[in-house]
């Protein structure tokens, strides 16, 4: 059975999200003081049953946010979704006769490492990007790369451990992580991603506190929320930096093969020797975030660990969505379609730079343009982003600044981050016209 940890912390920057939620949210928000009064009065026992954890815990401001962009006429770069019109639904739905013809066993519970045909798939299909073939004992699948966070974290953490990760950094992340108890110590980055060379001497200053480093979180390939790649020189240098430390480090590359520009870069994990590196990948952006199937790979100790309170957790991930992706996989259809995803984002990305460099640019605000992946990072200066986004909201455009993915909240007032794939290149066009009206009031209003 799963126990608390011994040392509870609140969520991650529980005040900055609070802050953000009032600042920009709760304004376009309709509350039914009915239906609280109801809720009050039923269930009210639990109330009092809330963990530390929970009474610390704050929704995600992404999530919350997307009741506000439900409203007409609004346009969001808050989010992270996929665009829908790519979906390959016909194609998927071929599958099916799968139910017909090994149903009874789909419907069944299944292993808790997953289905090994996928898991195979898997392994053939990343060797070229992994620099090796891994064995089935050296990879699972799970239920999204979101339980790799949390599975990694039963595994390893203790109360008060620290994890070192990017600031800014992936927004989900960050709460699991202090959920469990971690502490954070951070790297800066740059337009090339973490700024590796800081790294020893962080590691040095946290072994000397006589604090225990558990692992190094980064996410290489088109950073989220930045947009930023790491180059192949710091990935070398931080894989050797982890060997000579004797440190983890947690791969995770949800973005790595939506690639729009230049050649895709080695993986992090193809230049560790010593099974430090635990790569994490997702099928959420290369196919359908609703298959909900993701996987993990690393050294046989550590996934064994993984896989055991996974059992505790959820036992198994759902086979017939595992049988589905697996039969779309077998087929070819994911190759084929990858090249689809980065065609259509492709267009938006450049509208998106376009459209900011004609309303944008011309207030100063600067970015660098993403070679892959969902975002931009812009950096908007002297302009306040908390503030700006709650005026981008009375002007039906919606996108996230950067604090809630900023540990040090000093790094996160000047920056925003913006999203593509899912708006159209009119939409984009249009939102940034609007965007740039606020800050021009802004301006006029200092």
């Amino acid at each position: 059975m799963l126990t608390k940890k011994p040392v509870v912390r609140k969520a991650p920057g529980a005040s900055v999200l609070r802050f953000f939620e009032m600042a920009c949210i709760v304004p376009f928000i309709k509350i039914s003081w009915t239906g609280v009064s109801r809720l009050k009065e039923f269930g009210e026992v639990w109330k009092g049953t809330f963990s530390e954890v929970a009474k610390g815990i704050r929704p995600s401001p992404i999530r919350e946010i997307l009741s506000v962009v439900k409203e007409p006429g609004m346009i969001s770069f808050a989010g992270g979704m996929p665009a829908p019109e790519v979906f390959p639904v016909d194609k998927f739905y071929e599958g099916v006769h799968v139910m017909k013809e090994d149903g009874a066993d789909l419907m069944q519970y299944g292993t808790t490492e997953g289905d090994s045909r996928l898991r195979e798939f898997l392994a053939a299909w990343q060797k070229p990007r992994l620099g090796r073939a891994v064995g089935l004992d050296e990879i699972i699948l799970t239920t999204g790369s979101q339980q790799v966070l949390d599975l990694l974290c039963w595994a390893t953490i203790d109360g008060g451990d620290v994890i070192v990760t990017e600031d800014p950094s992936y927004l989900s992340a960050l709460s699991v992580f202090e959920s469990h108890g971690a502490a954070f110590e951070t790297v800066p980055m740059d337009g090339h991603g973490m700024i590796v060379d800081e790294l020893p001497a962080l590691l040095d200053r946290i072994r000397a506190s006589g604090r225990t480093v558990k692992f190094i979180y980064t996410i290489v390939n088109f950073q989220n929320p930045a947009g930023a790649t790491m180059t192949v020189e710091r990935r070398k240098k931080l894989a050797e930096i982890a060997d000579r430390y004797g440190v983890g480090v947690l791969e995770d590359d949800p973005y790595g093969y939506v690639r729009y520009d230049g050649e895709h870069l080695p993986s992090l994990f193809s230049f560790d020797g010593g099974g430090n590196t635990i790569y994490a990948g997702s099928f959420s952006k290369i196919l359908s975030p609703g298959v909900r199937i993701g996987w993990v790979i690393g050294a046989r100790s550590i996934i064994r660990q993984m896989t055991i309170f996974k059992q505790f957790s959820d036992i198994c991930s759902s086979p017939i969505n595992q049988a589905l992706v697996y039969e779309y996989c077998r087929k070819g259809y994911l190759d084929e379609h990858i090249p689809n995803i980065t065609n259509n984002y492709r267009v938006k990305r450049d509208a998106m730079q376009s459209a900011f460099a004609k309303y944008l640019a011309p207030h100063g605000v600067k970015w660098v343009t993403p070679e892959g992946g969902f975002f931009f990072w812009l950096d908007f200066g002297e302009i306040d982003a908390v503030e700006l986004a709650g005026r981008a909201l009375e002007k039906k455009v919606a996108f996230i600044p950067a604090l809630p993915f900023c540990i040090d909240p000093a790094r996160g007032r000047r920056y925003g981050r913006m999203n593509f794939t899912y708006s159209q290149p009119e939409v984009i066009e249009e939102g940034a016209k609007r965007l740039a009206e606020a800050i021009g009031e802004m301006k006029k209003g200092a």
